[in-house]
């Protein structure tokens, strides 16, 4: 058991390094006012991480009458992580340093064969990107990977990812830990994705907040409370399993769900062909609808009215503070209006319905959260029990990078 001066330094560096990331640049004084702590036990946290590349100094205090004082803040380049977005489609690579700016991004078409080939591919784009800066960046420490399904903790398999085969067969962690060389973490890709629209999107602002995502397939993060809910089983937000839209007890239901078959791409695909007779993809879809097909109008409203009825079962459940929508079809305005309107008609009160502000950037954005509050907690909090450190988010424009 760890002796309780360990432990209360440990607490103490925890304390100095929040009070820096998130007040930084700051005198040790200001640091000593914030976490009640003694200016010389500040003052040898602060020497100690200095002297291991940790905080920097940036200048000196400003306007104050007598001695002016060094101010500090976190050395930025002293380390990076990863946030990795698997799709069925693309896999992007981002790499941030230690106040979650973006250095580089990668993206490529995901691997069709799935599998461990995909792990492969994940671990190539790391190491490239990493190469691609010349060394310019710090050691690399943790890599957090979105998925399209449900990390089983039990064998590391993804499950409920229909759209990358062989991915439910191996332990993703482990095998992209085994290549890497450092900490791999796992998390559904919607779930970051609304970590990362409530970090970076709303800056924290909204604690009670549910991220909903449309593309190939629905999905919902759930946000309350500042903390993301996961669920008995890590399965909480799997909307596309509501058993509404299409026949739940069917067979192809219990495959993606009854909701997804009328809520996401196919379904607008599908529902286009059989009113209009005609092959469209769903930018085709949005396109006749703009120039005002009735076959086009109608799916789309058909598809609003579905994820309509999905959002007020959230709201009448969860009753979150706002609903943030996004994917590659939930971020267009033309199916969001829709989608407003007929919530409007089918619940009693407001609902506050906002476009995703970090578009295809989200779930990155909640890798990076997740990766960087996991790194400053093994370091500074020393893999401390239940040691709690937030790191403030960078300005959306300095988190974007644009894809090598």
């Amino acid at each position: 058991m760890a002796s309780q001066s360990l432990i209360s330094r440990r607490m103490s560096q925890s304390a100095v390094i929040q009070a820096i990331a998130s007040f930084g640049p700051v005198s040790r004084a200001s640091v000593a006012k914030i976490t009640g702590l003694s200016k010389q036990t500040v003052s040898e946290i602060v020497a100690n991480l200095e002297s291991e590349g940790w905080v920097r100094t940036v200048g000196q205090t400003e306007g104050h009458v007598g001695r002016r004082a060094v101010v500090y803040e976190i050395s930025p380049s002293a380390a990076t992580i990863a946030s990795v977005d698997l799709g069925g489609t693309k896999v992007r690579v981002a790499l941030c340093d230690l106040t979650g700016n973006v250095l580089a991004e990668r993206v490529e078409p995901t691997e069709r064969t799935g599998g461990i080939n995909v792990v492969e591919q994940i671990a190539r784009m790391v190491r490239q990107t990493v190469s691609d800066q010349a060394g310019s960046l710090g050691d690399l420490h943790i890599a957090v990977v979105g998925v399209p399904g449900v990390p089983d903790p039990r064998s590391g398999a993804i499950l409920l990812a229909p759209n990358i085969s062989g991915i439910d067969r191996i332990d993703l962690a482990s095998s992209l830990k085994e290549r890497l060389g450092f900490e791999v973490f796992v998390e559904n890709d919607v779930n970051l994705a609304a970590l990362g629209e409530h970090w970076l999107g709303s800056r924290g602002e909204d604690d009670n907040l549910v991220f909903i995502s449309i593309g190939t397939g629905i999905g919902a993060g759930i946000v309350i409370g500042g903390n993301l809910l996961r669920g008995s089983f890590g399965a909480a937000g799997e909307i596309g399993f509501l058993p509404f839209g299409a026949d739940p007890f069917e067979a192809e239901s219990l495959k993606i769900g009854a909701l997804e078959r009328v809520a996401a791409k196919s379904a607008i695909i599908d529902l286009y062909r059989s009113l209009s007779n005609r092959t469209a993809d769903v930018p085709g879809v949005f396109d006749a609808a703009s120039e005002g097909n009735a076959a086009a109008i109608e799916t789309l409203d058909e598809v609003a009215r579905q994820v309509a009825r999905a959002v007020t079962a959230i709201v009448a459940v969860v009753d979150p503070s706002v609903i943030v929508i996004g994917g590659s079809i939930g971020s267009r305005d033309e199916l969001l209006d829709r989608i407003a309107r007929f919530v409007s008609d089918c619940y009693p009160r407001a609902v506050e319905i906002k476009k995703s502000q970090l578009g295809d950037h989200a779930t990155l954005a909640g890798g990076a959260s997740v990766a960087l509050s996991h790194l400053h907690i093994s370091i500074f909090a020393e893999g401390q029990k239940g040691a709690e450190i937030s790191v403030p988010p960078p300005a959306i424009e300095n988190f974007k990078a644009v894809a090598t």
